[in-house]
């Protein structure tokens, strides 16, 4: 089969051998694994940062997010069967979707949305896992809860940002504000659902001011939560919380401790890495994700279409997410 993968880690993605196109052969389906025909996929910030930060002694496959059909079934699979379209984010630990043929558990599987075509369909898993378990399992705010209180999104333009102003929006009642720095950017935001937003190249202290908001009670920092974290606290309510996603240095924790703000991380491959009696949840949020989609409440947050899935347009989809200019998500599609 056809793939893509890195064979030395931290190159450039201006060097062409930061990714290169090899062959593979077709994987075995363990137990509860399908084999999926991978059809489109999509390209997170992860991939990058697996991709400079891993060493490697022989080629990885990268790649999360995929729609395929399932061509094959374990023995123990009772959730899907050969022919279902899929969507799903993977796991950290096995090989990815950059390839025509992916193992994926189906516990961590959905069936694809079927007002989607395949490549709108692959912008959704990982962000959409992601967004959920912050909004629901992390920061606990309850579906049609959160009357009263404001949720502050930081990098509210990129890939979770974008389902979760949605999520946040559509499915309970905090009020959503939303950060972005560019015209089109702010557009974007706006536009899925964002009761404000506001600029976060300038203090957020100061954008919320313009708003009339003194001060809110959650906030999800998507990106460079080093460089906010100190105008984060100061617009934290007493009692308020904050999830992250990202990776900051050091984060300095006694600064929560005056107003008892309370820190939550947020990794959607946690659930697979260590296998948790809750994994199946993943399964379940995507099934609901794919029947909200279908009824018109979510919608897709493809950004920019690059082509098909080869080494020469990944490493053009990679150079964009590390750029930090990405709006919504980077779809590749059919090899």
């Amino acid at each position: 089969m056809k793939a893509v993968a890195y064979t030395q880690h931290g190159l450039s993605i201006s060097d062409p051998a930061a990714l290169v196109d090899i062959t593979l052969p077709i994987p075995a389906p363990g137990p509860r694994d399908l084999r999926v025909e991978v059809r489109a996929i999509s390209v997170n910030p992860v991939d990058t940062k697996v991709r400079n930060g891993v060493a490697v002694t022989e080629p990885r496959v990268l790649g999360f997010d995929a729609v395929g059909i399932v061509d094959a079934v374990g023995d123990e699979v009772t959730l899907f069967q050969p022919g279902d379209a899929v969507f799903y984010a993977g796991a950290i630990g096995r090989a990815g979707s950059n390839a025509e043929y992916q193992l994926v558990d189906e516990r961590i599987v959905g069936h694809k949305p079927a007002s989607l075509d395949d490549a709108a369909a692959a912008a959704l898993p990982l962000t959409a896992i992601t967004a959920w378990e912050l909004l629901f399992d992390r920061l606990r705010i309850p579906e049609n809860g959160g009357e009263g209180q404001t949720l502050l999104v930081i990098g509210a333009a990129g890939g979770v940002g974008s389902i979760l102003v949605q999520l946040a929006r559509q499915l309970t009642r905090l009020t959503v504000i939303g950060t972005a720095s560019r015209p089109d950017t702010q557009d974007w935001v706006y536009a899925l659902g964002a009761h404000h937003v506001i600029d976060h190249t300038q203090p957020l202290g100061e954008g919320l001011q313009r708003l009339g908001i003194a001060e809110v009670s959650h906030v999800a920092s998507l990106t460079h939560t080093d460089q906010h974290y100190d105008q984060i606290v100061a617009a934290l309510a007493p009692q308020g919380q904050l999830a992250l996603i990202d990776d900051p240095g050091q984060l300095d924790v006694m600064a929560l401790k005056r107003k008892s703000l309370s820190l939550h991380w947020e990794s959607m491959f946690t659930r697979s890495s260590f296998n948790t009696p809750d994994v199946q949840r993943q399964h379940e949020l995507l099934e609901r994700v794919a029947a909200l989609i279908d009824a018109g409440v979510l919608r897709t947050t493809l950004g920019e279409h690059y082509g098909r899935i080869n080494a020469a347009n990944l490493r053009q989809a990679h150079a964009l997410i590390e750029s930090h200019r990405a709006r919504g998500k980077l779809v590749l599609e059919g090899f």
